[in-house]
C-alpha cells in the first residue's frame, strides 16, 4: 500500500480514463517494430493501451516507486517484450548507458508526477542537469529529458497540467517545444475530467509532439488546439462545430513574450498583448502584501458567521483604531490599547470590502512580524496607501476591489498607480470583461500573481473617458457603502467604455 508520504514524494495520478489512454495511444501511430518507452509507469494503464493494439510491441517501462515496480513486474509478467526497471529517468546513469545517451525511442508515452518533492540534495543536482528548467515541476523534468530520448521523428503524448503553456518559469521548456519539436496537436480540458484529480489552479493538456532537429522547420509546423470539452469522450470522437478549434504556427508563438501561447478565440486579444507598447506594470506598482505569520493569533474578525470567520476571534469594537492613517511612524506600530487596523483579504468581491478583518498592529506585533521567520513584511512602503487589490486567486473572472489607505494581505496583489487619478479607472479595468479576456489569455490558471497582473496592457484613456469612467466607479463605491447595492447599468457602461477602448 503506497503512504501518504510517499504519495507526496512520487505525485502520481494513475491514468484510469479509458478515453483519455485511447487518445494518447492513438496518437502516436504506433508501428510494429516500434521501440517504445514509458518513464513512469504507474500501474501500467498506458501500456496496457498499447498492447491491446500490438501486443508484441518492445516496451521499456521505468518507474520510481518500488511498490510500482512490483506491481508492473506482476501484471506484465507474461510479456517478454516488456521490460521493467526500478529507476529516476532524471538521473539515472544506467539508462544513459541503455539508450546511447541521446535518441533512443521511437514513441514515448506518459501521465509524469505532477509537482513531485525532490530533498535539497537532488534539487542542486536537478539545476545543474536542466539549466532553466522549472525544477520544482516534475512533469516539466519528465517532458524536457523525454524529448531528448525520442529518436529523430520519434512521436511523444504526454498529459500535463496545462500550466506550462504560459507561466514564466516554464519559458526553456516553451522554447525546447518550439524549436526541437513539432508540435502535433494540444487538447485542453478540465482537469475534472482525469479520475481522482482536480486542480483548483490548472487544467489539463494532452501534448501531442513530433522530434525535429531543424530548427526552421520547426517553426514552420502548424499545430492544433483543441478546447472546450464537454465531456471527456470527445477526445475521441469530437465535433469540431461543438470545440474550439485553434491552429498556430509554432513561429508565430515563438515571437510571443517569453514564448507563452496566447490561446484565444478573438485574435485581437493575442496582438494587443503581443505588440502593446505599455502594460500594467509600467504604470503601476504590483506587489502582494503582508502576513503575520500566525493569524489565528494576531488576526480578529468582526463576526463569526462571514466565510471562515469561526476559526478566528471576534474583535472588540474599543480595539480598533480608527485614527491611525495620521500617525506618521505607523509601520512601527500603535502604542494604544486601539491597536487592531483594518485588513484588506481575499475572495471574490468588487469595487469595495467592508471592514470585517482585523490586525494587532501594536508596536509589539509589528516588532515580531519584522523578525520572524515565518511573518511576511514584505512591501511596507505600500501599506496603508491609495490602490486596488486583485486577489491572487480568483473564480472565473477576475475582480478588485479598493485599498483605501488600509492594509493588505499576501493573498491580494497590491496595484498602486503612479498616478493617482487612475485609480478609480483601474478599480473599473480590473473588474471588466475586458481584463479578465486579457489575463485569463496571458495567463488560463486560476492563479493572478503580480508578475502576470504586471503583463496585463494598459492603453491610456483619453481625459474625458478617464473622468467618466472615474466618476461612474466613483458612484459605484459610494453605492456599496451606503447600501451594499451598486447600479449595474452604470457598470455595464463602465464595461463598455473600456471595451471600446481595447477595441474588442
Amino acid at each position: 500500500m503506497v503512504t501518504i508520504q510517499e504519495k507526496k514524494k512520487y505525485q502520481a495520478y494513475y491514468t484510469k480514463s479509458r478515453p483519455i489512454v485511447k487518445y494518447m495511444v492513438d496518437k502516436l501511430s504506433i508501428q510494429p517494430m516500434d521501440k517504445i518507452f514509458e518513464p513512469c509507469g504507474g500501474d501500467g494503464e498506458l501500456v496496457e493501451g498499447i498492447l491491446k493494439l500490438n501486443n508484441s510491441a518492445r516496451i521499456d517501462i521505468c518507474e520510481l516507486n518500488p511498490y510500482s515496480v512490483e506491481l508492473l513486474n506482476k501484471k506484465f509478467s507474461d510479456y517478454l517484450n516488456v521490460s521493467v526497471w526500478e529507476c529516476d529517468i532524471l538521473l539515472d546513469l544506467d539508462l544513459n548507458l541503455k539508450t546511447g545517451f541521446g535518441g533512443f525511442y521511437d514513441k514515448i508515452i506518459a501521465n509524469p508526477p505532477y509537482g513531485a518533492w525532490h530533498d535539497s540534495e537532488k534539487k542542486a543536482i536537478l539545476k545543474n542537469t536542466f539549466p532553466g528548467v522549472y525544477i520544482k515541476e516534475s512533469y516539466a523534468l519528465f517532458l524536457f529529458r523525454c524529448i531528448d530520448l525520442l529518436k529523430e521523428g520519434g512521436m511523444l503524448s504526454f498529459i500535463i497540467p496545462d500550466t506550462f503553456l504560459n507561466l514564466h518559469m516554464h519559458k526553456a521548456l516553451r522554447e525546447k517545444l518550439l524549436t526541437r519539436t513539432k508540435i502535433i496537436e494540444l487538447a485542453l480540458f478540465p482537469s475534472s475530467f482525469f479520475p481522482g484529480v482536480n486542480f483548483g489552479y490548472a487544467n489539463l493538456c494532452i501534448i501531442s509532439l513530433q522530434k525535429t532537429s531543424a530548427k526552421k522547420d520547426c517553426l514552420n509546423n502548424i499545430f492544433r488546439v483543441l478546447t472546450d470539452f464537454s465531456t471527456v469522450e470527445q477526445l475521441n470522437y469530437y465535433d469540431k462545430a461543438k470545440l474550439k478549434v485553434y491552429d498556430f504556427a509554432q513561429e508565430e508563438i515563438l515571437s510571443n513574450p517569453d514564448y507563452a501561447f496566447f490561446i484565444s478565440e478573438n485574435s485581437k486579444i493575442s496582438k494587443i498583448i503581443k505588440h502593446s507598447t505599455t502594460y500594467i506594470g509600467d504604470i503601476a506598482k504590483c506587489v502582494t502584501g503582508f502576513y503575520s505569520g500566525d493569524d489565528k493569533t494576531f488576526l480578529k474578525v468582526l463576526r463569526h458567521n462571514l466565510k471562515n470567520g469561526k476559526n478566528y476571534g471576534l474583535i472588540v469594537n474599543e480595539k480598533i483604531n480608527t485614527t491611525y492613517q495620521h500617525s506618521n511612524d505607523i509601520l512601527d506600530g500603535i502604542e494604544a490599547e486601539d491597536c487592531f487596523l483594518p485588513i484588506v483579504k481575499g475572495g471574490n468581491v468588487k469595487y469595495f470590502k467592508p471592514d470585517v478583518w482585523f490586525m494587532d498592529w501594536s508596536k509589539e506585533s509589528v516588532k515580531h512580524f519584522k523578525k520572524d521567520k515565518k511573518a511576511r513584511f514584505q512591501n511596507p512602503s505600500y501599506y496603508f496607501k491609495m490602490g486596488v487589490g486583485v486577489p491572487m486567486i480568483s473564480a472565473s473572472s477576475i475582480t478588485a476591489a479598493l485599498i483605501e489607505n488600509k492594509l493588505f494581505d499576501q493573498s491580494i496583489v497590491g496595484v498602486f498607480p503612479k498616478d493617482e487619478n487612475l485609480t478609480y479607472y483601474l478599480l473599473a479595468f480590473f473588474n471588466s470583461p475586458t481584463c479578465n479576456q486579457l489575463i485569463r489569455t496571458i495567463n488560463p490558471s486560476a492563479n493572478n500573481p503580480a508578475n502576470y497582473i504586471k503583463k496585463i496592457p494598459f492603453i491610456e484613456p483619453n481625459k474625458a473617458v478617464l473622468i467618466d469612467v472615474t466618476e461612474k466607479t466613483s458612484a459605484i463605491v459610494e453605492s456599496i457603502k451606503r447600501t451594499g447595492q451598486y447600479d449595474l447599468q452604470v457598470e455595464k457602461e463602465v464595461h463598455t467604455l473600456i471595451k471600446e477602448l481595447y477595441g474588442f
